[in-house]
């Protein structure tokens, strides 16, 4: 027996590997899905921990966040 891994698109099941088979072959597909892993944490600490990866710019102005549309659009400054 073989075991393959694939993902169906909607219409057709794609192989997660390339499979050594004639073409034209007949086959009977078992059906089981894989558990969905639950991650751990919630989305905005999956997102701290991206940010964490990337080394911040020293470079970039300390109100960039507060004053984007100056930096951006070159409009004034706001108070």
């Amino acid at each position: 027996m073989l075991t393959l891994k694939a993902r169906f698109d909607g219409h057709v099941f794609i192989p997660a590997e390339p499979v050594d088979l004639p073409t034209g072959c007949e086959l009977e597909i078992l059906v089981s899905p894989r558990q969905i892993v639950e991650t751990s944490g919630s989305t905005l600490a999956q997102l701290v921990e991206l940010a964490d990866q990337f080394p911040e710019n020293p470079d970039l102005p300390t109100d960039l966040a507060a004053q984007h549309d100056h930096y951006l659009y070159g409009t004034p400054k706001r108070p």
